[in-house]
């Protein structure tokens, strides 16, 4: 049991880590905008690496946060039954999500991204546009790697979840609930 939770503490401080780094790119973000608004409207100009920029970014944000949004459990849930109950019951509903759909939906998106995101850096892809972007390839890499700490992160609920299933509770250090 105690390698077990060793496995959970060392997910939980990788995606709380790269969490904390993404949080670091959403102020950015919101900087690169602002810049992009300002330019737009006071002083009528537009580059086409800026726009790109921003949604590189956003994109970025989404994929490398997802697994520490995981981690936080604060992906949207529409569940009128889930919040009502018991935590075993939950953790059994958490369990079967983590083997049955999480687990072969990252492995699958890893899969098919791997050769998609191999052609990128092959031919080291940029935009297309003219001063956009040069990079793309980098973005590109983010899919799978975003979905390897998704799916880690699931590995340590489904852990978690298993615990409760048998009444081996983690204690209140995780601190995602």
């Amino acid at each position: 049991m105690t390698f077990l939770r060793s496995i959970c503490r060392w997910i939980d401080a990788l995606n709380t880590w790269v969490g904390r780094g993404v949080s670091w790119v959403t102020f950015i973000v919101v900087m690169v905008v602002f810049i992009d608004v300002v330019m737009r409207y006071i002083f009528k100009m537009s580059f086409v690496f800026v726009q790109e920029l921003e949604w590189h970014l956003f994109a970025f944000i989404f994929l490398m946060g997802a697994g520490n949004t995981l981690l936080k459990d604060g992906h949207v849930r529409v569940d009128i039954f889930y919040q009502r109950l018991s935590p075993k019951q939950q953790a059994w509903i958490n369990f079967i999500g983590v083997i049955f759909f999480l687990i072969p939906g990252c492995y699958l998106i890893i899969v098919t991204s791997s050769k998609f995101v191999y052609n990128a850096w092959n031919v080291m892809e940029g935009s297309p546009d003219p001063g956009g972007i040069p990079y793309r390839y980098l973005l590109k890499a983010c899919i799978p790697a975003g979905f390897m700490l998704i799916l880690l992160q699931g590995i340590s609920l489904g852990i978690k979840s298993f615990m409760t299933i048998i009444g081996r509770e983690f204690d209140a250090m995780e601190g995602e609930r």
